[in-house]
């Protein structure tokens, strides 16, 4: 079982992880993984994670932006670690060494839970520790991972979390894969407490995609294709009939099937469907419309219908799916436990004696 499982005691030791940072890593993905961990420190009145920031030798490290980066710690020197996180961003392939990939080994092989973030998926692939797995990865380097890591189930999924791999795509991703986690190990009430700390609307979970540039998927040899997915994108509200977009692109109907299911991998009447289903999805979370009026406004003749399609699609009906979004409010206060408040060295430790003057110091009961 997972350490990051339901049910996890408050009084259990710190959670420790490693962010094992990649030249020209992003910042942003870095900062949204590590975020939240301190949140979930302050918000609790607790040292329930504790991070370190690690590279080869233990030298400064430039992230994509510029900023330097000065490192806790080394490869030789890293402390004891519960779990370890690569960060990755520009030019990955050149980025992973030999040492990174014997060090990540030896971690797995060590019981670390072993996860990433923004293209730091293609390290923890190289070094065989994602095959058989399901994993997510920033969609630049989607394709390349797919051609170069066959026994890796690399999905177009915001995060994933497998067993004990917990993977993530670019920018903010890292943060709803974070908070997921927190959530499962100490409850949901203090991930949507980090969420509003955050102004964060909404915490995405693992059926939410990457919306994957189109061109990038296709490059530029398919521009009929091209055309036809705008088409579906600017009339989902009136669907358009497989015979109209075939003939708006002065292609037959067979060929346009053969269009998406050679490039896409599906029909493209269930191509268009998923497109509106996602549509509905977004205005369910997002607006107060009614459940008639989304399935109206997504070219869905009856709500049944509709109710029908998104169970299939999502895995749960479009009721739960809204009354999912209920946040749980904060609660009491809880005092600082008297064992944090004695000195320590640990960036964890030390943001959290920091915060105590916050006003929402411990405002979360675990």
């Amino acid at each position: 079982m997972s350490q990051f499982s339901q049910g996890a005691q408050p009084h259990n030791p710190p959670q420790a992880i490693g962010f094992l940072l990649l030249d020209n890593f992003t910042l942003i993905s870095l900062a949204s993984a590590v975020e939240p961990l301190r949140m979930a420190n302050q918000l609790s009145g607790k040292e329930l994670y504790r991070w370190y920031t690690l590279t080869q030798n233990g030298c400064p490290v430039s992230a994509s932006d510029g900023l330097q980066i000065t490192p806790d710690a080394g490869l030789d020197n890293a402390p004891m670690l519960n779990s370890v996180v690569v960060c990755g961003g520009v030019d990955i392939q050149h980025s992973v060494t030999r040492e990174h990939l014997h060090w990540l080994q030896s971690q797995a092989r060590h019981g670390r839970l072993m996860g990433s973030v923004c293209t730091g998926g293609w390290a923890l692939a190289k070094a065989g520790l994602l095959d058989g797995y399901e994993c997510s990865v920033h969609w630049e380097v989607l394709a390349a991972m797919q051609e170069a890591f066959p026994r890796a189930a690399i999905t177009t999924r915001l995060f994933s979390i497998d067993r004990n791999r917990y993977t993530s795509s670019g920018g903010t991703a890292p943060m709803d894969m974070m908070l997921h986690l927190i959530g499962r190990e100490h409850g949901r009430e203090l991930a949507a407490a980090i969420s509003d700390m955050f102004i964060y609307e909404r915490i995405r979970n693992e059926q939410d995609h990457q919306r994957v540039p189109l061109k990038h998927m296709l490059g530029t040899n398919q521009p009929k294709l091209q055309e036809i997915v705008v088409l579906m994108e600017a009339n989902l509200e009136e669907p358009i009939d497989l015979d109209g977009l075939a003939s708006y692109v002065d292609v037959s109907r067979r060929q346009l099937e053969r269009l998406f299911q050679k490039y896409l991998h599906c029909s493209p009447s269930r191509y268009y469907l998923k497109l509106r289903l996602i549509r509905a999805r977004q205005l369910l979370k997002q607006t107060s419309m009614s459940i008639i009026e989304v399935a109206s406004v997504c070219g869905f003749v009856s709500t049944p219908h509709f109710s029908k399609c998104y169970r299939e699609y999502f895995g749960i009906p479009p009721r739960d799916e809204r009354s999912g979004q209920n946040l749980v409010s904060m609660r009491a206060l809880v005092p600082l436990p008297e064992d944090l408040l004695r000195p320590s060295s640990t960036s964890a430790l030390a943001a959290l004696t920091r915060a105590q003057g916050e006003s929402t110091f411990a405002s979360v009961r675990l």
